[in-house]
């Protein structure tokens, strides 16, 4: 008989600690839908796992690229339904094509902010040649 562990659960605090967010931002996500908690004390704290910090870590990550919450959310159901799928040749071909448009997207996106590193560095050295 092979049960599952329970998953290792932290409250938002820790949470908040572990991904540099702010227990705002974090409440925030979860009035919107974006990060639910994945269980509640007896008390109504809101309780973590490490595949909520892993979730997290990807919106941050998406953040500075701009996608606003309405595309976080359905990148994340994307994903969702990869890991539900099992593996990638038991995909639904309009969800991996779903997932190709985000990647191109996002390689826009980056593409844009490396332009305006680009432009924000020569900036400072017109600067320091002051």
């Amino acid at each position: 008989m092979d049960a599952e562990a329970p998953a290792v659960t932290m409250h938002i605090g820790e949470l908040a600690e572990k991904t540099g967010l702010s227990l705002r931002t974090i409440r925030h996500y979860d009035e919107v839908g974006l990060l639910k908690p994945s269980g509640r004390t007896d008390g109504g704290f809101r309780l973590y796992t490490e595949r909520d910090i892993g979730r997290l870590m990807l919106i941050r990550r998406m953040k500075p690229l701009g996608f606003p919450l309405e595309e976080m959310t359905d990148l994340l159901r994307i994903i969702d339904t990869l890991a539900a799928s099992g593996g990638r040749e038991q995909t639904d071909p309009d969800v991996r094509r779903e997932l190709d448009a985000f990647i191109t997207e996002a390689d826009t996106r980056r593409a844009k902010l490396q332009q305006q590193l680009a432009m924000a560095d020569e900036f400072l050295t017109l600067l320091r040649e002051q």
